[in-house]
């Protein structure tokens, strides 16, 4: 399909945008703005705001901003905003014809501190948000959680229904069946290639610079592409507008740091983290003698110019990360694994018209290197180098319906070099354009009733040889019954950027990123989702979704490959299908979230079926927390998941085999004792059960805000395997009983 045929859709909605500039509202006006942290200047995300006494109202996005439409000219009214733990804030309102006013709202943080576990604010201010799916969490919300050693965000994800992990020592995540190379990860609308520490054992995201978390579990809308199965959405903090402060935290695991502070006509935030304690990192993996090392660096500074009609917000941001795996005998090797990020955004709301507008430009880069020095083990290498330019426009109309276009320019390049067994080396390098074009329209006209249709357009592709890319979805919600809604969502997605993942490796130190080889159709899902919601008792929630994927053209290594002339990958195809069910009960000083997932998945290559390892068929997630006052809280999480699949072992034999079947150019190898594995994933390890604990408190000494918190992992001590050693037979256990403690103190 031709480029052009493209070019009405995009044409019609710029044409819609620039008409709107001429004709917006005879008899209506528009009222914008921000909602910030009085104490701070900091973004308050998911903010509600409504007019007192009509059905006009708006919750504000990830950066705090909002837009009110299609209110009535040259009448008073009352402006009500609202978020959990400040102060309830009403103004007067009165806008005249056609004109769009620009307000900056500050709220005071309460008396008393209201905590809770999930999401912020009061019940929807619109019931016919097209919002299928969607997460919405503060850090306050993750902080809560009972901690393994520390707060972990990506780790936080895991109690939600729908996304699974492989055990307590992983930060992994799979969502709906995919596997943990489908999650597409943006830090400030950047993409993050290797989003872990230490063998993915944690988040390289410290929870100290992040002011808000977006989490799709699948049937997300068309400005976000790339990965098939969930997008994770983090945008960092501005930093202290009104004075400088700090904070410092020490933990069993690490030291870690942040500074901030107002600049002329803006703030800036920096964060640093580092590793401390090797013996508690050694109790999540196998091998007690691995000598880590990691750390992470974070910086953002903002420049911001407003008046009662515009806003613009000029953004710069950096992160670096680095973890060494790194010993002085000779005779092991060194692992090294390192990120970088920067990026600048331009963010505009236009004069007199209720249009916004952000520009990025960012470089994600990611490199993994083995040094084998005398090991046996061999020189391995993979490089990333991301460069994308972005711009997206929203229009509210007078209606309150929405219109969101938008492009995205991306350069990238990849690298792979290795040797094998024999040391020969091998170096395989590729370069990609990609252009995407998307567009979604939102009818949030009527009350009860909402659509939220677009598409996005693959217009050129990383890969050479394959043509556009059309992926059409669609979100709605209909609330037939006062608090009750039923919501569905559809879609097609693509994924250019595949790893290098063996089913049959239990723990993967190498899993490189390439581009999709030439000879590969582009993988690619299909979701289907349906969910209904529940909210007619105060204080209390239920939801339940059921979800479809459809998996096409996944690529696998090729377990086959016998020369240099058979391919690396081959495609399969798979499925996955189950029901979600989450409840909550929120208050002042009561938590409860209780979740349970009935979940299938399947994979299919060459014709032989097969689950993935990450397939559990029940998992149940309860929470509690409770505020006791004076400082104290607590909070306690059960999980327990059905036995994962794994390859059970039939026997061992000498076999004259090609090492690493999965590259290219290989040379036979030398006889050596070959583990003969059975079916894959056939078999299926115990049930997996823990409970966890945490218990804080906040006071203040002198100049310093102090939190203590102690945590214990598996406080019952509950011995779960994690795997079957393969040579040796042994049962290899996840986490003992991990007490910790952490201590924050604020200045």
């Amino acid at each position: 399909m031709k480029i052009k045929s493209y070019l009405p859709f995009f044409l019609a909605a710029f044409l819609c945008i620039f008409h709107s500039v001429e004709s917006y509202a005879q008899n209506t006006g528009a009222l914008r703005g921000t909602v910030t942290d009085s104490l701070t200047g900091e973004a308050l995300p998911f903010s509600n705001l409504i007019l007192e006494g009509t059905n006009f109202g708006a919750s504000a996005d990830l950066n705090g901003n909002f837009i009110i439409s299609g209110v009535p000219a040259g009448k008073n009214f009352t402006l009500k905003v609202s978020y959990l733990s400040f102060t309830t804030k009403r103004i007067k309102i009165n806008i005249s014809k056609g004109d769009v006013v620009q307000v900056h709202i500050e709220l005071s943080p309460s008396a008393v501190t209201l905590q809770t576990i999930e999401k912020i604010g009061e019940k929807q201010v619109r019931p016919n948000e097209t919002d299928l799916g969607l997460q919405k969490l503060s850090i306050r919300d993750i902080e809560l959680l009972p901690k393994g050693v520390e707060t972990d965000i990506l780790r936080s994800l895991q109690s939600l229904p729908g996304v699974q992990s492989t055990g307590d020592v992983s930060a992994r995540y799979y969502v709906r069946g995919g596997s943990s190379n489908e999650n597409l990860v943006l830090l400030n609308g950047v993409s993050v290639y290797n989003p872990f520490h230490a063998l993915g054992l944690f988040s390289i995201i410290d929870p100290e610079m992040i002011n808000a978390v977006e989490f799709y579990r699948g049937g997300f809308t068309s400005e976000f592409g790339g990965r098939l199965s969930s997008v994770l959405n983090l945008v960092t903090k501005d930093g202290n507008k009104n004075r400088y402060s700090g904070n410092a935290n020490i933990s069993f695991l690490t030291g870690k740091a942040a500074f901030e502070g107002p600049l002329p006509g803006g703030s800036f935030m920096v964060t640093g983290r580092k590793s401390l304690f090797s013996n508690t990192l050694r109790n999540f993996i196998n091998y007690k003698d691995a000598p880590f090392d990691f750390h992470d660096l974070s910086f953002k500074a903002n420049f911001k110019n407003s008046s009662d009609r515009s806003l613009t917000k000029v953004s710069v941001h950096g992160f670096n990360s680095l973890d060494k795996l790194q010993s002085d005998d000779p005779t092991k090797a060194d692992y090294k694994w390192v990120n970088n990020i920067f990026g600048v955004s331009w963010f505009q709301a236009w004069e007199n018209v209720p249009i916004y507008s952000e520009t990025k430009l960012s470089y994600s880069g990611f490199s993994g290197n083995i040094d084998p020095k005398l090991s046996s083990a061999k020189k391995r290498l993979n490089v990333v180098n991301d460069i994308t330019f972005q711009t997206d426009f929203t229009n509210i109309f007078e209606s309150r319906d929405e219109l969101r276009v938008g492009y995205l320019f991306k350069s990238v390049e990849t690298e792979l070099n290795f040797e094998n067994l024999q040391g020969v080396a091998t170096s395989s390098s590729k370069k990609g354009l990609h252009l995407s074009l998307y567009g979604k329209y939102r009818f949030l006209r009527w009350e009860n009733f909402g659509v939220d249709i677009g598409t996005r357009i693959n217009a050129l592709s990383l890969s050479n040889n394959h043509a556009p890319i059309l992926e059409p979805r669609i979100n709605l919600t209909y609330n037939f019954l006062p608090g009750f809604s039923v919501k569905g969502a559809w879609g097609i997605y693509t994924q250019e950027m595949i790893t290098l993942i063996n089913e049959n490796e239990i723990i993967s130190l190498f899993e490189p990123w390439l581009i999709t080889p030439d000879y590969l159709q582009v993988p690619s899902a299909e979701h289907y989702v349906v969910g209904f919601s529940w909210n007619r008792i105060e204080h209390l929630t239920l939801d339940i979704e059921g979800y479809y994927k459809k998996l096409i053209n996944t690529a696998e290594v090729n377990p086959n490959k016998a020369s240099g002339n058979d391919p690396d990958f081959i495609t399969g195809k798979g499925e996955s299908y189950g029901w979600e069910f989450m409840i909550k009960y929120l208050d002042p000083t009561f938590q409860f979230t209780g979740s349970y997932s009935l979940s299938w998945s399947y994979k299919e290559i060459n014709n032989w079926i097969s689950y993935p390892r990450y397939d559990t068929r029940h998992s149940i997630n309860l929470n509690l927390g409770i505020n006791f006052g004076a400082g104290w809280s607590a909070s306690t999480t059960w999980i327990f998941g059905s036995g994962l699949p794994f390859t059970q072992i039939s026997g061992f034999y000498d076999k004259l085999y090609f090492d690493d079947l999965f590259y290219w150019n290989q040379v036979y190898g030398d006889y050596q004792p070959y583990t003969i594995l059975g079916d894959r994933n056939l078999g299926r390890l115990p049930n997996y059960h823990r409970i966890d604990v945490s218990l804080t408190k906040e006071f203040k000494l002198f100049f310093a805000n102090i939190s203590v918190s102690f945590n214990v992992l598996n406080a019952y001590n509950r011995k779960n395997i994690f795997y079957f050693d393969r040579k040796t037979g042994e049962r290899v256990n996840m986490l003992p009983i991990l007490p910790s403690a952490t201590l924050r103190i604020e200045i």
